[in-house]
């Protein structure tokens, strides 16, 4: 039987290729930063948007919480998407943006590495067990669906435990990004955090010697690299949700969204239809171009400490697209900010190209901290008491998702 279905799902990819193929036009394409021409770019184009870390529905993955589902089929789409914005961020910190994924060489070892992170298991920081479990704490029950504020949370939180990466991940709050917030956050150091190793968690060493001790269980990650930049910058997974509409986006905000996928900090949008979540990676006239998650994979299960047979991670078809105009109104933007200077430098791109061109503002970019606000403090290590046997026992909760937004002027 799963025979006959690999068989009918790759059908249904190659005539989706078919349909998919990019278009002949002259308008540059733009993917995550990087601009391309179809017609005289198109390889180079093709290869960026298949180096890119592709997660999708998983099946015969152990069950979460020991007892529920072995599957994330139907429900884990914004989850995949989430894993695939953070997979980005890391590729971005310790291999760069322009890495480029070529299935016949052997990888870095940090590539692989971040794939342990991501796979299908209870003991891998960012798997979907972690995700899903992680959830309930935002009172999401396993197996119901996600929308982009939501995972954005989740992922906030489960950085927490990943001190391999040590990334500070700011989540905006009512449309408003604050510069003095994300410096106190990302200059924070001394953090008492469980410390990675391929993907999973350990005990920290002693406090004493954290740095020291930390840096030599990087996995091809210099000493020098690590001493020089966790002290003065935690590298940034900025994270903006917001609600560009009611029930349809406000066109007046489309122009603004492409802009964000222009910046050389893009780490694409989370987003899609109702109900259906996508990863938007960049756009090209008025389409933007996306990985979907909806295709269902057997869970790739390595042998311990072995490498991770990454053919079904990246996606080898045409890029899909759809209408700007028939994105929902739910999204989240991610930015990545290696350095203090890539923030400086975004900050000053979101003010010349989005806030003084918009008459009606996507989110604010403010100095200091709102009076009005409670204080900000960076976010410590929470404490996860769910079992992950809470898995909901009706299929009528599946596709519920009220997010909390506060609505942008429509």
């Amino acid at each position: 039987m799963e025979a006959v279905l690999a068989k009918y799902e790759n059908q249904i990819n190659v005539f989706t290729e078919l349909l998919e193929d990019l278009p002949d036009t002259d308008e540059p394409v733009w993917i995550l930063g990087e601009r391309y021409s179809i017609k005289t770019e198109k390889p180079e184009l093709l290869s960026d948007f298949r180096s890119r870390l592709w997660f999708t529905y998983r099946r015969k993955f152990s069950p979460i919480g020991g007892t529920g589902p072995s599957s994330d089929a139907g429900w884990g789409c914004m989850l995949r998407c989430g894993q695939m914005l953070l997979a980005q961020a890391l590729v971005c910190w310790h291999l760069g943006r322009d890495w480029r994924w070529d299935k016949d060489c052997s990888p870095p070892r940090e590539y692989q590495q971040i794939l342990h992170c991501f796979l299908d298991k209870k003991n891998s920081c960012y798997s979907i067990h972690q995700m899903a479990q992680m959830g309930v704490g935002e009172g999401k029950m396993i197996g119901e669906w996600y929308g982009p504020n939501t995972v954005a949370q989740v992922l906030k939180k489960l950085a927490l435990f990943d001190d391999w990466n040590s990334l500070a991940v700011y989540v905006s709050m009512d449309n408003t990004v604050v510069i003095e917030d994300i410096k106190k956050l990302c200059r924070q150091t001394g953090r008492d955090t469980l410390r990675p190793g391929a993907g999973g968690w350990a005990q920290p060493p002693d406090r004493g010697n954290l740095l020291e001790q930390g840096c030599s269980q990087l996995q091809g990650i210099a000493v020098e690299s690590c001493l020089n930049t966790c002290p003065e910058w935690r590298p940034l997974l900025l994270i903006i949700p917001l609600r560009m509409g009611i029930n349809h986006i406000n066109p007046v905000y489309i122009q603004a969204l492409k802009e964000c996928f222009r910046m050389p900090q893009s780490l694409g949008v989370l987003g899609g239809k109702p109900n259906l979540a996508y990863y938007f990676i960049g756009f090209t006239g008025d389409e933007l171009i996306y990985l979907d998650p909806h295709t269902t994979q057997a869970a790739v299960d390595p042998e311990a400490g072995g490498p991770v047979d990454d053919q079904s991670y990246h996606c080898q078809r045409s890029p899909h697209r759809m209408k700007a105009m028939n994105l929902d109104p739910s999204v989240a933007l991610g930015f990545f900010c290696k350095t203090e200077m890539d923030f400086d430098s975004w900050c000053g791109l979101v003010q010349q190209e989005i806030l003084k061109k918009s008459h009606l503002r996507m989110f604010e970019l403010v100095e200091k901290h709102p009076p009005h606000w409670p204080p900000f403090v960076p976010p410590t290590k929470p404490e996860v008491q769910t079992t992950g046997a809470e898995f909901i026992d009706s299929t009528d909760k599946l596709f519920e998702s009220e997010e909390e937004f506060e609505i942008l002027n429509v």
